[in-house]
């Protein structure tokens, strides 16, 4: 696939909200155009059920788009294919997605049966799953004490039978790499990974960039995407936006129409930062 446009929902993103009802799908549905095709790397990735899949299904006939599933047991369907004259779903096709959804399902509803059966089992010798407890309110003092006086976390942890992770959050202004928080101090800037389309990169490379832009580009990392790339490049927002605008020719009637669906690409990932983020730009 050369430059294709990669929609990846956020992390934390609920896997029982319906896919018509994610932001990031929603994204893609009107980003498309008739003729595009969706790669999925694995059904279940979307979708969660039969309904699910044949509501996708029609959306994407409905907007005359080509689906393609790179893993799994859909990967060699035509799940596209329609009757030439209802334009119906085939009914050979809407049985083998009936029956292979059903089985996915099944094969979820087992592991999580398997998962609880030894969650019980684990409970009854004794073993509690989760995070192990934090230090005791009223050990907290003997702790920071003991901590003091030179004893190392990992002893402290064993005595009072928490993970090291407690007894350092006990201990967190003790710690020799502590610094007091500035009230006064504006939050950092933090640095925001985006992709950045290949064509762009080349265009940008060839133009006169300040130091922060220039070197934005060089230690931008490439990942090779079929017959072109992308260049992974980790800088604040405002780089990003400047290299934005940087850009902008690409949107002309100069540059060929790769240049500019490789352009529109960036900026909807650019525009996309949120709300927070976009302040600092």
């Amino acid at each position: 696939m050369e430059d294709p446009v990669v929609f990846e929902e956020q992390a934390g993103t609920s896997s029982r909200l319906h896919p018509l009802q994610r932001p990031k799908f929603g994204e893609l549905l009107a980003y498309a155009r008739p003729g595009d095709a969706v790669h999925i790397s694995e059904m279940f990735r979307l979708v969660r059920g039969t309904g699910h899949i044949l509501d996708v299904l029609d959306v994407l006939h409905r907007d005359r788009l080509a689906l393609r599933i790179h893993d799994g047991a859909f990967s060699a369907m035509d799940l596209t294919a329609r009757h030439p004259r209802t334009g119906e779903l085939l009914s050979t096709v809407k049985f083998m997605v009936q029956t292979l959804a059903a089985a996915g399902e099944l094969q979820r509803d087992l592991q999580r049966e398997l998962t609880y059966d030894g969650l019980r089992a684990a409970e009854a010798k004794g073993n509690k799953g989760g995070r192990r407890p934090a230090v005791p309110a009223g050990k907290t003092d003997d702790v920071r004490a003991a901590y003091l006086e030179g004893r190392s976390i990992a002893a402290l942890a064993r005595e009072h039978g928490v993970s090291r992770g407690a007894v350092r959050t006990a201990v967190a202004d003790l710690l020799p790499e502590h610094h007091a928080p500035d009230d006064g101090a504006p939050a950092p800037v933090l640095p925001v990974v985006l992709d950045m389309p290949g064509k762009v990169a080349d265009f940008l490379r060839k133009l006169e960039l300040d130091e922060a832009e220039r070197a934005a580009i060089a230690d931008g990392e490439t990942v090779r995407r079929g017959q072109g790339y992308t260049l992974r490049i980790t800088a604040v927002p405002a780089i990003h936006r400047q290299l934005l605008d940087r850009c902008q020719p690409l949107n002309g009637t100069a540059a060929v129409p790769a240049q500019r669906k490789a352009r529109r690409e960036y900026a909807s990932r650019v525009n996309a930062l949120p709300e927070a983020v976009n302040e600092h730009l």
